[in-house]
């Protein structure tokens, strides 16, 4: 399994967000933000398989969610039509699960286990 996993769940309805576009990134000290993967969320809201198995390195990750094409699906105008979430890997032996909780006016994140 990844070390870097996440998922998303709609809080306004209570139920996992299936759909969404999920990429990960590392900051680079040259060139800004490569991008590492990407996938999308499955009927669960999770993305499991972001980053090869002991490919994890230190550094600063970002994970973006394409939010917008989720709540024009549902016929939501959405405020945020892209969720990013930077985080540091400090530890590269670590886990790190990222959640998104989010509604169509507001989201929040932490590390989950």
């Amino acid at each position: 399994m990844s070390q870097i996993t996440t998922h998303v769940l709609d809080v306004s309805i209570g139920q996992p967000a299936a759909g969404i576009s999920v990429t990960l990134e590392i900051e680079t000290t040259d060139s800004g933000w490569k991008e590492l993967s990407r996938g999308a969320t499955d009927g669960d809201g999770r993305v499991r398989h972001l980053l090869a198995p002991g490919s994890l390195v230190e550094g600063t990750y970002r994970l973006r969610f394409g939010t917008r094409a989720y709540f024009d699906s549902r016929k939501i105008k959405g405020l945020y039509p892209e969720v990013s979430v930077t985080f540091s890997v400090r530890n590269a032996k670590d886990n790190y699960h990222i959640p998104l909780l989010l509604s169509p006016f507001g989201y929040t994140t932490y590390r989950g286990s």
